[in-house]
């Protein structure tokens, strides 16, 4: 007997993030007596569905190189669901990344139309890492102040504001044989773009700054991991850093949103040496004030990573205190 149909929803002949297709599977070599735990054990299910995955992902990567305005509306649609699609499928990992569009700071366009490929063909000579920083928006991603110093050497970062962007990047380490590297997370390593004169410079300014680096962190308590002098801002006085492996502070504000228990991750405060806030309170001898303008420099670096403060209303406050003193 041929041309039974089986089932309508055979989640085991296609993987979640490959959800919008719709098709028809023709086999002959199925049992009749078929349920979905022999589906799963099945090896002619298996044999369909990685060849299914196979020509679906190849059909795809063919419209993204013909047609790039039809591969353009269908990454509007799907191309959410398809990040999901790294932390699923393994074994088609670097052809899904391959599929993938960016926005980034070569342009400043929301409108994601840029491939990993065309990032790295862009790339620095001696560049070794993709670059990249994750937030809620796009505005959020693109002014973030990570971003200052990759903007002054002019090396791209990949701008990710979608939900999915910080948990798909948790699964991924490297793409083409570059490493991914997020411009927020743990101490930057631009070595390669500095002469010896800047590092020798950079050790002299964190010499110079390291009792206010004590008093700040000392003031901030259990707050902040650390304080440190930072080497990737260039106009912002202050930013948050969270150590490599974890959630960045907008992820942790929207899991908590949702009610899930996250676990309490302090970040890190980088200061500007050469901002003139930082080389004011540098000075600053009175120790309630110094105390106040250390956190409001705190705060003000939660807000800016999409963050939420547990006490606007004291932060309010602290802030129209700090400009009367200065009104006056």
């Amino acid at each position: 007997m041929r041309r039974v149909f089986i089932m309508d929803d055979a989640e085991q002949l296609m993987p979640s993030y490959l959800r919008f297709v719709r098709g028809i599977v023709d086999s002959d070599d199925l049992p009749l007596n078929v349920s979905r735990e022999i589906l799963q054990n099945n090896k002619t299910v298996s044999s369909i569905r990685s060849g299914s995955v196979k020509k679906i992902l190849a059909h795809l990567a063919r419209i993204a190189k013909n047609d790039k305005e039809q591969y353009a509306e269908f990454w509007k649609n799907f191309g959410a669901v398809l990040k999901e699609g790294p932390a699923e499928d393994f074994a088609n990992r670097e052809a899904i990344l391959k599929l993938m569009l960016f926005s980034s700071t070569h342009e400043d366009k929301e409108t994601p139309d840029m491939s990993l490929q065309d990032y790295i063909g862009r790339m620095q000579e001696g560049q070794d890492k993709i670059y990249y920083v994750t937030a809620d928006s796009f505005a959020a991603a693109k002014n973030s102040p990570h971003l200052e110093v990759f903007r002054k050497k002019g090396i791209e970062v990949l701008l990710m504001h979608e939900r999915v962007d910080e948990w798909m990047m948790s699964h991924l380490t490297d793409f083409d044989g570059k490493t991914l590297q997020s411009v927020s997370k743990g101490e930057l390593d631009l070595s390669t773009y500095e002469d010896e004169n800047e590092e020798q410079q950079q050790k002299e300014v964190e010499k110079e700054y390291q009792d206010i680096v004590k008093r700040m962190k000392e003031s901030l308590g259990d707050k902040a991991k650390d304080v440190r002098v930072s080497h990737r801002l260039t106009t912002s006085p202050a930013c948050l850093v969270v150590e490599e492996g974890d959630m960045n502070v907008s992820l942790q504000n929207m899991l908590k949103q949702a009610g899930h228990e996250v676990p309490n991750l302090n970040p890190t405060l980088e200061i500007n040496p050469e901002h003139p806030i930082i080389t004011r309170l540098k000075e600053e001898t009175d120790d309630e004030r110094f105390a106040d303008w250390t956190e409001i420099l705190f705060e003000q670096s939660m807000l800016s990573e999409g963050g939420q403060l547990p006490d606007p209303a004291t932060y309010v406050s602290r802030l129209n205190n700090m400009m009367l003193h200065l009104m006056k």
